[in-house]
């Protein structure tokens, strides 16, 4: 099978890494962007801006019918997935598949209890966008989207395809041997990165000139190793290491995702991070102290960001 038609839902920094090569490839006929209401008004009248240049996609409902899909890449929020897997339904057919590319470690189950997992493979990615107000801009060169099956020993058919499709579109990918490794490894960097940047209010370049930052940041991803080495993947120091020279290299003033969303007072994905490794802590019997902090802190900051406290500062 070849892909033909994809629908990406999730036009936001991590669905413009996409969307401006497949619809370059497909054309506006099939590629297709699903978004309703606001969203769907916003990207009629305005589009997107990546990287200096202007785009304006073909726009679907949740409602539309008779038009499924091959792939769908799902590059919603956390926060958005549950009504996100509801509104792909019309775009589900009988061979097509899905990439939910977002951040954590159970987005692939939520999407299989529903629609089975022949239509679903593992997906995420590893690249820094910062978007605000419709516009984008990263270097492409710096992140890519893994995908595959559990295990990629041999490829599947299936996946064959969709690398079939990224080759053409020239769209940077890896097939990891171990999706499941490669998933978790993302996310404990995404908690020793995402979550100390996001509770201090800082860039990614405090990695380059603060050793009291990245102590925090490799402690707050040992937590993820003894709950990962607990459920029987193989994390490790080592894999602290590797890491370190990505942190080098990521842009100085670019910012995670938790604090891009609290600078601009939306709710963040803290329940998917930190909050899940609280909560996997509590299960196993594995202390999480900082990452209790990061939950905390981070959800006060969160209602800091959403006014919660002016009525005190008025009152003063």
């Amino acid at each position: 099978m070849k892909i033909k038609k994809v629908t990406l839902i999730g036009l936001g920094a991590m669905g413009v890494f996409f969307a401006p090569k497949l619809d370059k490839y497909l054309g506006k006929e099939n590629f297709r962007v699903l978004a309703e209401g606001d969203r769907r008004e916003r990207l009629l009248t305005k589009g997107v801006t990546v990287n200096g240049v202007g785009h304006q996609f073909t726009i679907i409902t949740p409602e539309t019918k008779g038009d499924t899909a091959d792939l769908i890449i799902m590059a919603v929020k956390d926060t958005g997935l549950t009504q996100a897997i509801r509104d792909i339904r019309n775009q589900v057919g009988e061979d097509t598949q899905i990439l939910c590319v977002m951040n954590g470690i159970d987005s692939e189950e939520r999407l299989a209890a529903v629609y089975g997992w022949e239509h679903i493979l593992y997906s995420y990615m590893r690249v820094s966008i910062v978007m605000k107000d419709g516009v984008a801009d990263f270097d492409p060169h710096m992140g890519k989207v893994y995908f595959g099956e559990a295990k990629n020993d041999e490829l599947s058919e299936r996946v064959k395809t969709v690398k079939e499709l990224f080759d053409t579109c020239d769209i940077k990918y890896s097939i990891e041997p171990d999706m499941i490794r490669g998933m978790w490894f993302k996310f404990m960097c995404n908690i020793g990165e995402n979550m100390t940047c996001a509770l201090l209010g800082i860039p990614f370049g405090a990695y380059h000139v603060s050793e009291h930052a990245n102590v925090i940041r490799r402690n707050g991803m040992r937590e993820v190793i003894k709950i990962a080495n607990r459920l029987g993947i193989d994390l490790g120091e080592k894999d602290i290491e590797y890491q370190e020279a990505t942190i080098k290299r990521l842009p100085f003033a670019n910012k995670p995702s938790t604090l891009q969303d609290l600078e601009n007072g939306r709710v963040t994905e803290i329940e998917m991070f930190a909050g899940k490794v609280v909560k996997l802590g509590e299960e196993l019997g594995i202390k999480t102290p900082l990452n209790w902090m990061f939950y905390h802190g981070i959800k006060v900051c969160e209602e800091k960001a959403m006014g919660k406290f002016d009525a005190l500062q008025i009152s003063q």
